[in-house]
């Protein structure tokens, strides 16, 4: 299933979830360990990132570890930059 990249990144769990793999490649229960929430409840937003393919994943040894796709990050600001650019243009 395809999702919408900027619904994904709506969700400030998600967006939160990014900032960290931004820093570091992290795995599903060290990312748990940020939240109030349920290891569970943190691969079920991993999934939805790595569907948007912004997060992709590398398993090393019998660990699996997540990361931001850099290339995806900058994708998503062109096309902010020109969505905003647009809606400047019609509020012009």
């Amino acid at each position: 299933m395809r999702r919408d990249v900027f619904q994904a990144i709506a969700d400030p769990t998600r967006r939160a979830i990014l900032t960290l793999l931004i820093v570091q490649a992290m795995t599903p229960n060290a990312l748990a360990e940020h939240f109030d929430s349920s290891r569970q409840a943190v691969s079920k937003h991993i999934k939805i990132l790595t569907e948007c393919e912004v997060v992709s994943q590398k398993q090393t040894g019998r660990e699996i570890y997540y990361h931001v796709v850099p290339e995806k990050m900058k994708e998503i600001a062109k096309k902010k930059q020109d969505l905003l650019g647009f809606t400047a243009g019609l509020l012009a």
